[in-house]
């Protein structure tokens, strides 16, 4: 018994494709991938800023202006925390990588613009809005709660 429809290797696999190996082409499986592995790291973010990383976070949200600060930040991470597990369970898959893409997507410019205020590296927050952006086009995949009907 396959762990896949009979109908989708055919509709992953064309005779003219050039690809090694067509029988690993699965469209449910790569964002499946992404989406734990974003939840994963949205999860230690969010808990990086209540714990070790707060006080650099509260002074780059009042650089930014973006007070009180003591309030924002906290609910920057429940965001990311909550916004972690619902990915890791795939729930409202695209809605929480929506939030995500926007948020990344401010810490990608204010980074590029600023380096002094985050302190991150620039290539980790493109590296994370692409995958949320991905996981946003393509939906949860395989193993979700919020599979397609």
């Amino acid at each position: 018994m396959s762990l896949w429809p009979q109908w989708l290797p055919s509709l992953c696999y064309h005779k003219s494709m050039l690809n090694p190996f067509p029988e690993l082409l699965n469209p449910f499986l790569a964002p499946l991938i992404l989406r734990v592995v974003l939840g994963l790291i949205f999860l230690d973010l969010g808990i990086l800023k209540l714990r070790s990383e707060k006080p650099r976070w509260l002074a780059s949200f009042d650089t930014l202006g973006l007070r009180p600060a003591t309030l924002f930040v906290p609910l920057y991470a429940l965001l990311q925390i909550v916004g972690g597990l619902f990915l890791l369970v795939g729930f409202w898959t695209q809605m929480v990588t929506l939030a995500f893409v926007i948020c990344t997507g401010i810490e990608l410019y204010v980074e590029w613009k600023a380096r002094e205020i985050l302190k991150r590296d620039m290539v980790f927050y493109l590296l994370v809005f692409s995958i949320s952006l991905s996981l946003l086009l393509t939906g949860a995949g395989a193993y979700a709660i919020d599979i397609p009907l």
